[in-house]
């Protein structure tokens, strides 16, 4: 599917309007639903398919950031046959007391997969403690960057942000059909 078509079904699927609270407290009368996509499994297949490409050849593991990650991360995982770790925001209190369930990560090649990048503070956080347990991180990957400073923060901590879409591209899918 031609990335501008994906952006304009992705942005039909996804943007409201009506009145919403942002987190910062603000009211808006457009939305972005991230998770509107992320729940359509033909949709997000071929938000998957489209992102192969993307991953770099030296990629062992794909991990999926709790929670919008992870559905993106499983349908990659289908795609490319990595394997997927699952990471969540901390580690929890019982059980394994993981912070990343599924595939190790520990000295393999990692990928960070996120749905969409705003400030990129999360993926900063994650990366950091994956390092920690082990992982060589040097990417992120992720459908929508919202070109809001996301990218820079990454590079602050030697992180290249890949993106199948940035927020430009839905504003012209919109614009163009």
């Amino acid at each position: 599917m031609e990335r501008l078509e994906l952006a304009r079904r992705i942005q039909q699927v996804a943007h409201l309007t009506g009145e919403f609270v942002l987190r910062s407290g603000i009211t808006t009368g457009e939305y972005f639903d991230k998770y509107r996509f992320e729940a359509d499994p033909v949709l997000l297949d071929e938000i998957a398919a489209a992102m192969v490409p993307l991953v770099p050849a030296e990629t062992e593991v794909l991990a999926g950031l709790e929670m919008g990650g992870i559905p993106v991360v499983t349908a990659l995982g289908r795609h490319t046959g990595l394997p997927c770790a699952f990471v969540r925001k901390e580690a929890k209190g019982y059980g394994t007391r993981r912070l990343a369930e599924g595939a190790d990560v520990a000295g393999r090649r990692v990928l960070v997969v996120e749905d969409v990048v705003t400030s990129g503070g999360q993926i900063v956080l994650s990366t950091e403690e994956l390092r920690a347990l082990g992982a060589e991180v040097r990417e992120a990957l992720c459908v929508i960057d919202r070109g809001q400073g996301g990218g820079e923060a990454l590079e602050g901590v030697d992180l290249e942000l890949l993106a199948l879409l940035r927020a430009d591209d839905l504003k012209a899918a919109v614009t163009r059909h």
